[in-house]
């Protein structure tokens, strides 16, 4: 397994591609919630233009003796950006690109309170924006020259309040989904039930995480994750769990699901 030196070494060597300007460690290993076999993450911010895929290929090739291919900007989708997928010594590492302009952009809506989620593959509910800033605010910075990125998390340090009472203003739209899966029970359609229920326990779980201070970057273990978050939010996940794993397969049952979850804890303002 790559060890700090060499992670070090990797990060200085990113950061003298043309056109980076910063790398950090990000993901579980950054939050200390990792386990053994989980991948590093490193986030390789970039100024739009400037950046030079060419060496970035090089680099790659040379760490892990073969041709790796190197997504570009917009490679793998508008939001998870681009990037490479090395092994190294039998670690598995992520090069994630970040355009700075970007994220700086989202630094500054997360710090008044604008979010939205944009489709993207691999993100079925839809990739949060200001997850970028969240990245910035949890990530360990390992080349930052320039002060970049040092200056983005003091903007959205703490967890900025506008941002939590957004998040939590816009818990009227579980209430919404679930209404709008009544019809879908009606008829026994579990499929559209589970798809409104899945949603509104996401928005749930994003406010109960917001409602803490706690940024999220993705929907992968959102909801179990807030049994982190206290004894109310432990509640929410026990019912959520419970509704999601079996919602039914009758009007009666997908309704009794529709009503437990819309009875579950949520944060209030």
């Amino acid at each position: 397994m790559i060890d700090q030196r060499g992670l070090q070494h990797m990060a200085e060597s990113l950061a003298a591609v043309p056109g980076v300007v910063a790398v950090t460690l990000g993901g579980s290993r950054a939050r200390g919630m990792h386990r053994p076999d989980s991948d590093f993450d490193l986030g390789v911010y970039y100024r739009p233009g400037d950046l030079d895929l060419a060496a970035l290929g090089a680099l790659a090739a040379r760490v892990t003796g073969r041709a790796v291919p190197v997504a570009g900007p917009g490679g793998w989708g508008p939001w998870v950006d681009g990037g490479a997928w090395l092994e190294v010594d039998g670690t598995r590492i992520d090069w994630i690109l970040r355009d700075v302009a970007r994220v700086e952009e989202q630094c500054e809506r997360a710090a008044r309170g604008a979010f939205a989620f944009h489709p993207q593959p691999g993100h079925p509910f839809g990739f949060l924006d200001v997850s970028y800033a969240g990245e910035v605010a949890t990530a360990i910075p390992l080349s930052d020259p320039a002060g970049v990125l040092e200056g983005l998390t003091a903007r959205v340090t703490p967890y900025p309040e506008p941002l939590r009472k957004a998040m939590l203003d816009g818990l009227w739209q579980v209430d919404f989904l679930l209404e709008a899966a009544r019809k879908g029970a009606a008829r026994a359609d579990t499929t559209y039930v589970a798809v409104c229920l899945s949603h509104a326990a996401l928005l749930v779980a994003h406010a109960w995480h917001a409602d803490a201070g706690a940024w999220v970057l993705n929907e992968k273990g959102l909801v179990p994750g807030a049994v982190r978050l206290g004894a109310t939010a432990r509640r929410f996940v026990d019912v959520a769990t419970a509704v999601l794993a079996r919602p039914g397969g009758t009007p009666e049952e997908l309704a009794a699901s529709i009503d437990a979850l819309r009875a579950a804890p949520r944060p209030t303002a």
